[in-house]
């Protein structure tokens, strides 16, 4: 993308999915200290334990590359979370990125167990350079789901990003049962792909077979630059 990112469209987009939140019992606020947000997450009784993408004792975030959201209920209670963060992929590909762990470890020598890996065989996660906003740790409240808050969710996310960063891509790790049970297109993913991650963290506990999701910066600026259509969509 060449053309700069224009404030007031993006205002506009951002406004239509703000009020969309309000009018949910839900207030959006955004945080860029990942310290704090950890200590907010940890007390969450349902949410998995945060990744360490966005934990700063395992991979920090430069200022001004990274940012969170949480969402009140009208009892000032946690109600959803999700964070964004940028890679800079310009000598590489994400792909790559999660293969050598620099995805979740700032210094994966460091902090990897050696029993540790990650393989993508997803064929497009090695198209996917340049500026890479990285969306994830997504997580809503039980007696919030059901009532089209992915959608918003994601769309916000997806306009702070554009704004801050007009990444060339925008790229997040799935569960096949978002797609099987039609919460992947709740969150509006262009595109998707099998073979994404097969993930093994071994002190996180974590073991996953992800898929990959992505949009173009062209596709997420074509989605920033029609506030009136997500209204449509909203509606």
């Amino acid at each position: 993308m060449t053309n700069p990112v224009n404030p007031l469209q993006v205002s506009r987009f951002l406004r239509v999915y703000d009020d969309a939140a309000v009018s949910k019992g839900i207030q959006l606020s955004i945080g860029f200290n990942f310290h704090e947000y950890v200590s907010i997450t940890r007390d969450l009784p349902t949410k998995k334990p945060t990744y360490p993408n966005f934990r700063p004792d395992r991979s920090p975030i430069k200022s001004g590359e990274g940012y969170w959201m949480i969402g009140r209920d009208q009892d000032n209670e946690v109600a959803l979370v999700e964070a964004a963060r940028l890679y800079d992929l310009s000598n590489g590909n994400f792909a790559e990125h999660l293969e050598s762990l620099k995805a979740f470890y700032a210094d994966p020598a460091v902090h990897a167990h050696p029993m540790d890996r990650c393989t993508c065989v997803a064929p497009s996660a090695k198209q996917i350079t340049g500026k890479v906003a990285y969306h994830g740790d997504f997580w809503l409240r039980e007696d919030f789901r059901g009532k089209g808050l992915p959608k918003i969710m994601a769309a916000t996310l997806r306009g702070v990003s554009f704004a801050m960063w007009a990444p060339t891509f925008v790229v997040g790790l799935a569960e096949r049962w978002l797609l099987d049970k039609g919460v992947l297109a709740q969150y509006g993913h262009a595109h998707h792909e099998p073979g994404g991650s097969l993930l093994q963290l071994v002190e996180e506990d974590i073991l996953d077979d992800d898929l990959l999701v992505w949009l173009t910066g062209d596709e997420l600026k074509s989605l920033v630059d029609r506030p009136d259509e997500a209204e449509l969509a909203l509606a």
